[in-house]
C-alpha cells in the first residue's frame, strides 16, 4: 500500500517582547508587548496599572496587571488586523469575536 508523501509545513515563529516600566514616585507601571513576526509589523499592546495609596507596596501586582492589560491590548490588535484581512479577501464585513 502506497502512502501518500504530504511536506512539512514551515514552522513560523512569532515572538512577543515584554518591556515593563515601574515608575515608583507615580505609584505606575507601565508594560509594552511588541510583537515580532514576518508576517506583522509594528503591533504593540500598552497596559497600565496604578496602585492605590493605601495599598501595600508590592511590584509583581502591577507588573502583572500591567502585562496582562498589554497582552490583551495586543490581542484585541491582532483580531482587528484578521478581521481586516478577511474582509480584504472575502469583501464582506468579518464578525470576530475575542
Amino acid at each position: 500500500m502506497l502512502q501518500e508523501v504530504v511536506p512539512m509545513a514551515l514552522a513560523k515563529r512569532w515572538t512577543v517582547d515584554i518591556f515593563i516600566d515601574e515608575q515608583g514616585d507615580e505609584r505606575r507601571t507601565r508594560a509594552e508587548a511588541r510583537l515580532e513576526s514576518q508576517d506583522r509589523v509594528g503591533l504593540a499592546g500598552i497596559g497600565t496599572a496604578r496602585r492605590n495609596p493605601v495599598d501595600p507596596e508590592v511590584p509583581a501586582i502591577g507588573d502583572e496587571l500591567a502585562v496582562s492589560r498589554a497582552l490583551s491590548d495586543l490581542a484585541h490588535q491582532l483580531l482587528d488586523a484578521a478581521a481586516g484581512d478577511i474582509e480584504q479577501h472575502t469583501h464582506r464585513r468579518a464578525h470576530l469575536r475575542a
